[in-house]
């Protein structure tokens, strides 16, 4: 072997190891991806049972129920359309009735009901996530509110 048959091998096998790293990056990355809808986009669209979202909106008013242990079921609306929840583990303080949620995880195989493995609620009466605050703005669900001084 010559000296640039040498050198064109190691340039090859260098390449061919950056785009097996690429496909793999990007192959971990298509699996973890969790993306965000509301309530309403269920009516337009079918989500397959064992895909990962993001499910945010406002907690509906007199929807959250606490059964058995930590296990508790709650609706998430965004004014247009409905979904029910079912959640075990410790909910965050600031969880209420009429605040902006974002829940993260499936649908039950063969039911409507989402199943969450976490539940962030709104962290103090200014925050709520981008995406949520634009959606429901954007519906005319949640109006910011002025502060008066």
């Amino acid at each position: 072997m010559t000296r640039r048959q040498k050198r064109l091998a190691v340039i090859g096998g260098g390449m061919s190891f950056i785009i097996a790293a690429v496909l793999l990056v990007m192959f971990a990355f298509g699996q973890s991806v969790a993306y965000f809808y509301m309530p309403s986009d269920f009516d337009k669209m079918v989500v397959g049972p064992e895909t990962r979202i993001r499910l945010g909106g406002l907690v509906e008013e007199g929807s959250v129920v606490r059964s058995e242990g930590s296990t508790v079921r709650f609706s998430v609306t965004d004014g247009t359309a409905t979904v029910p929840v079912t959640y075990v583990g410790i909910l965050p303080d600031l969880f209420r009735e009429g605040q902006g949620v974002v829940t993260e995880g499936k649908f039950a195989a063969g039911s409507k009901v989402f199943s969450a493995d976490s539940v962030l609620a709104k962290h103090d009466e200014n925050y709520m996530p981008k995406e949520v605050a634009d959606r429901l703005k954007a519906d005319g669900v949640w109006q910011e509110e002025e502060k008066t001084q």
